[in-house]
Parts: structure tokens; sequence; C-alpha cells
């Protein structure tokens, strides 16, 4: 089978980058293959459906030039084509001294990425927007909002298909062979012999990559993230999406809540290490992938920086009270009886062999192929955007 272009990767990122595709040149012989037996099973499937604004990225950054653009491509996309969203935004909270500075600084850093209407809150301030919150100061962003994305992947691949493009579901892709023409795509079903190979694996991106990168300097950690969901008799204590001020060390939003496009309010997540790459439960194993991480000397290095943040996720992971403790920082009338089990993500993080955590998104052009390495949130914001950056890089070579 000949096409023009192979896709590896049905999340939503790899699906907004076949639709630009497509969008960009319909004559495109095009193929996506997704090893699931349906799309946006992963990463996509198990967020938290916030539309990000572009609060927290470095200017002039990846994460904050996609967000921005993708932000705008994705609520005009869900108008259009009549996806429920809610653009309802949020508030970040200060809950310490210590934090004021980080909160003052997130506030410049949104002016830089063009945010407007930010609002400084005062402590008694906060209670209008969220009756129930304490804390010394805020920011209340209104470009926040809340979406289903698997309901957006899903509209995606139903467009790519309108424009005759093909999605392969239960292929897993088991090597790339590159010669100086093509690139052969094999999966246990079949062989793809292509022009161009786009990887989009999410949590397997890197071994992807690594089937014509064999020297990629960087490794998927997979973080989980768990869960609870307030009561249903508890949910009037948040109205809309309330989070913490981050820590600027770890590249994480801290526990957070969030009100969803399809009902209910979670409260979350954590960040723990997965000890498989799709271990949505503590008792998911691989001992094979956890082994690969465990011997990254980039991610022993991550340990000796973090350990005391990840002891501290690792005991919230096992401890509800420590969970509801965390929560209790932004809404001291939340109880632990008012928390119920919910579900979890696992997010794939990459990490370079000396300890670092890539804070950005990351795209590697190779001959035949390009990588999408690293693509964490705000992807899937982002992913219009991501999108339409790949499909250029690619149309350059046709």
């Amino acid at each position: 089978m000949q096409y023009d272009v192979v896709v590896v990767g049905g999340g939503i990122v790899g699906l907004a980058t076949a639709l630009q595709l497509k969008n960009s040149n319909p004559d495109l012989k095009l193929v996506l293959i997704e090893k699931e037996d349906e799309v946006a099973k992963h990463q996509t499937g198990n967020n938290s459906g916030v539309i990000h604004s572009g609060l927290y990225y470095k200017p002039g950054s990846l994460k904050a030039i996609n967000c921005i653009h993708g932000y705008n491509l994705l609520v005009d996309f869900c108008r259009q084509y009549e996806i429920h969203f809610d653009l309802c935004g949020k508030i970040v909270v200060a809950s310490e001294e210590n934090e004021l500075s980080q909160l003052e600084n997130l506030f410049i850093r949104g002016g830089q990425n063009g945010l407007q209407n930010l609002k400084k809150l005062r402590k008694e301030e906060l209670t209008e927007y969220e009756p129930y919150v304490t804390g010394l100061a805020g920011i209340f962003v209104p470009q926040t909002g809340i979406v289903d994305y698997k309901k957006v992947a899903i509209k995606y691949g139903e467009l790519i298909r309108k424009m005759d493009g093909q999605i392969q579901f239960g292929e897993r892709v088991i090597d790339i062979q590159v010669s100086s023409s093509n690139s052969v795509v094999i999966t246990q079903k079949a062989s793809y012999s292509t022009k161009l190979v786009i990887n989009c694996a999410g949590l397997y991106s890197d071994k992807v990559a690594r089937m014509t990168v064999p020297d990629l300097n960087i490794k998927i950690i997979p973080f989980r993230g768990e869960y609870y969901k307030l009561r249903k008799e508890k949910e009037y204590l948040v109205k809309n999406l309330i989070y913490p001020v981050p820590d600027p060390n770890f590249p994480f939003l801290g526990v957070h809540f969030t009100r969803m496009a399809k009902g209910g309010v979670e409260a979350g997540p954590n960040a723990v290490l997965a000890f498989q790459r799709e271990g949505y439960k503590k008792s998911d194993i691989n001992f094979s992938e956890l082994a690969e991480t465990l011997a990254w000397p980039g991610f022993r290095k991550v340990v000796s920086k973090y350990w005391r943040s990840g002891v501290g996720e690792m005991y919230r992971s096992f401890s509800k009270a420590a969970f509801t403790k965390a929560l209790q920082k932004l809404i001291p009338e939340i109880q632990a009886a008012d928390l119920v089990e919910g579900g979890s993500g696992v997010r794939a993080q990459a990490c370079d062999r000396d300890g670092g955590l890539l804070d950005d998104f990351m795209i590697r052009e190779e001959k035949h192929v390009i990588n999408v390495c690293n693509a964490p949130s705000p992807a899937a914001t982002s992913s219009l955007s991501i999108g339409e950056t790949v499909a250029k890089l690619a149309l350059k070579r046709f």
C-alpha cells in the first residue's frame, strides 16, 4: 500500500495533524494508524477537559504560540460543528505569602502572551467568583473554558474520513524502515509504503522515534494523575475552575477543581510515576517499561532533584486524608467524605538524559520522518495549531 503520509497515533494531536494535512492538500493519500480500537483512548480521553488560556507558558515558546493560536482555532471549530463548550473562566489562588510573587509573575506572563482582561483579585474579591474559596489573592482568567476532548477528537476523525483519509484501528507499529526514497511502516497486520511518516504516538512517541533515530536523547516518563469527584450534593462548592499557584520548578499545575463539560466536578490530579506507560491503576505494572524508566539516567537525576515533591505526590496517592488536605488549601469546607474516587490519566512527559523535564513541545524532523516527541498539556487545546505547524513542515516536502 503506497501513501503520501502515514500518521502514527490516533490521539487528538495525530488526528489534528491528519486533518490539517487534508485541509491543506485534499489530494494527499493519507492513512492514520492507531493501535487501539477507537480514537482518543489514552491522554486525550482521560484528561480533565480544560481549554487552556496560555497563562503559564514562556512567551515565544512553542507551548505559548500554539496554545493561544490553537485556543482560537479550537473555539471556532467547536462553534462550527456544534460541540458544546463553555468559556467559564478560572481563578488562580495564592494560599501562602511565598506564592504572591509567583502569582504576580503569572499575571505579567499572561499579559506577555496576549491575554486580555485578566483581573487581579484581592482576598475579599475571591468569593465573588468562587464563594467557598479561601486565599490571600488571586487572578481571574476569563479565557479558560471546558470541553469534552473525546467529542472533538471523534469529529476530527469523521472529517478526515469525509476527505478520503483512512484510519486504521487495531494496528500497532512494530518497525519503520527508511530508504533513500521512502519509508515502510510495519504493523503486526500490514505494511505501508510512504513518502513521509509523522509520529504522534503520545506515550510511545519516543519508542516510535527510536525506530529511525536510535540516538534520541529523550525518554517518555509516564506520570499518572489521579482524580476524585465531588459527591453530587457537594458540587455547589465549585462554580467553575479553581487552581493553586503552581510550583515553578515542577511541570504540573497542582491539585485543582474542574467543572466538567460532561457534568460533575473533578478534584485533582496529583502526579505520580506510573509503573507502565498506560498504567491507569496503582496495580498496573509492566516490569520491562518500569525498568527502562528506572535505568534512564535523566530520570535518576529528576528523582534526586524532586524527591521531596515526588514523595508528597505519592503520599497523596495512597492517603485520601492527605489529598483532602491539599484541596482544603483552596476550599476549607471540603471533607474526605465529600470525595469519591474518580478516574485517572497518564501524561507523557519527555525527560532528557541530563534530567531535564522538557517544558515545551518538541518536534524533530528527519529525512522521511517528523517526530512529535513531546506534546503534554496544553496539547489538546493546541491540537489544531500543532497540526497546522506539523502540516506546514510536511507539505514543504511535496
